[in-house]
């Protein structure tokens, strides 16, 4: 069956008009530019199309009205945590995937910090196929760099094969030892896979993490949630001890700013010496959005970066997100500043939402990670284009152009003979965000109660609807 999508405004990287377009097996035929709103027109066109290649003029189409709505690539998240196998009270494969529907992505990568680690290809695989029963969202499994996560060997990856994992990352922790890192870059090198790295030396890390514990304590003996303190409960606690509170993890999140800055920096020159491809997940300060640019004004075509949507937004420093835990933390207001700039200038190359679901519980005594699918449109819509540091096309360039280039896909683009893969969104719509309406399981979002501009309305995926919500 032909898919015929009309009355649409068309967004991806290169344009911004309105126009229809037609698809067929899964991929889109033709487009056609220009405001038809007259369902009967903008059919004679395409089965005209459609003749040329042979169809029957009784043939079916299944036909929508967008009504001006924006059709844009669906969207590619280059980094999700999606607990399985061995962590599903957090997340599974089938919330993870509606969330990730529901939220306008066609394809994510889930990262191998599970359990166990997803260190072999026929892990990968597995987990590859059970979410394609789902039917939703593609899954792309990355393996970890080095086996089990045991940050010394590296031979497992002589097995695997790009066209099946085009990413492994140790997501979660750094490779500590800079020689095995360099080993595990140099068969990505040969292979033609990109290494992801969550840049966090692990020794300033692991200090950091004394001073967490510290706060945690206190928090705890004043039965301080660690997500989700109203201000009524911090009221009722002595300013003295908040204060305590604040100047752990102040202390923490310093340590931690270094920590990405210092291995950053090794990761590049090890890169380098590899010659391998790099994707640096989660870029938060603007060290590294100052080092990674120097790179790139150098043609260093190697390189790529993410930011995400929580560390776009919110500013660590500031009420009420000063007691926010993920990793890398919510920096200051210059380090947020810089990533937008460096989104304007294109710097940073992929907005990815590391959606890091927990249970409440787990939640509220330390674990750091926001879930973010589900909101992320809606932030990177409220805080670059409706503030007018981008415009829409720039932003369909970060969540879908972008990802599928380094990912090899033949998406991310409204053009011809590229996979049919669409969001619709409404750019205007304002919605509060209310967790409790998430698919996810993970319900602990730093914007909850927020008024967010942009809403997904719908999705599909290999030419068939898949979310409709217009």
């Amino acid at each position: 069956m032909a898919l015929l999508i009309y009355n649409a405004r068309l967004v991806d990287k290169d344009i911004d008009c309105f126009g229809s377009i037609l698809c067929e097996n899964g991929m889109t035929r033709s487009i056609f530019q220009g405001c038809f709103t007259n369902e009967q027109t903008v059919l004679n066109m395409a089965k005209s199309v459609l003749a040329e290649d042979g169809f029957s003029s009784e043939a079916k189409i299944e036909i929508y009205d967008l009504k001006g709505l924006i059709l844009t690539p669906s969207f590619v998240d280059m980094h999700v945590h999606f607990r399985y196998p061995g962590l599903t009270e957090k997340e599974d494969l089938n919330t993870g995937l509606h969330a990730a529907a529901s939220g306008g992505y066609g394809v994510v990568v889930a990262m191998p910090n599970t359990k166990p680690v997803v260190s072999s290809q026929s892990l990968a695989l597995q987990i590859e196929k059970e979410a394609a029963e789902i039917g939703l969202s593609k899954l792309f499994q990355s393996v970890s760099i080095t086996e089990d996560f045991g940050g010394e060997s590296v031979t497992h990856l002589s097995t695997i094969e790009k066209k099946y994992i085009p990413l492994i990352t140790e997501d979660g922790k750094e490779v500590m030892n800079s020689s095995v890192m360099l080993q595990g870059m140099k068969i990505a090198a040969e292979k033609g896979i990109i290494v992801g790295c969550h840049c966090e030396d692990p020794f300033l890390a692991k200090e950091a993490k004394t001073y967490r514990e510290k706060a945690l304590e206190i928090m705890k003996k004043n039965n301080l949630s660690a997500f989700g303190t109203s201000e009524t409960d911090l009221a009722l606690i002595p300013k003295l001890e908040l204060n305590k509170i604040d100047d752990f993890l102040t202390e923490a999140n310093n340590l931690l700013h270094l920590a990405e800055n210092v291995s950053t920096a090794r990761n590049i020159e090890l890169a380098k010496k590899a010659n391998c491809n790099i994707h640096l997940d989660h870029v938060s300060t603007r060290y590294c959005i100052d080092l990674i640019r120097c790179e790139k004004t150098k043609h260093n075509q190697n390189i790529s970066c993410e930011v995400t949507p929580h560390h776009i937004a919110l500013c660590g420093s500031k009420e009420p997100f000063i007691r926010a835990l993920v990793n890398p933390p919510l920096r200051s207001e210059d380090d947020r500043l810089a990533l937008i700039e460096g989104i304007k200038d294109g710097t940073v190359d992929v907005i990815s939402t590391d959606h890091a679901p927990h249970t409440l519980d787990d939640k509220a005594k330390g674990a750091p990670g926001f879930t973010g699918l589900e909101t992320s449109f809606a932030v990177c819509n409220t805080m670059l284009v409706k503030q007018n540091q981008i415009n829409q096309k720039k932003l369909s360039e970060l969540m879908s152009a972008n990802p599928s280039r380094l990912l090899g896909l033949k998406k991310g683009l409204l053009r011809t003979g590229y996979d049919a893969d669409f969001t619709v969104v409404d750019p205007d719509e304002q919605w509060t965000v209310n967790s409790s309406e998430f698919f996810s399981k993970g319900k602990a979002t730093p914007f909850e109660g927020m008024k967010l501009s942009g809403k997904v309305k719908g999705l599909f995926l290999d030419g068939k609807q898949v979310l409709q919500r217009f």
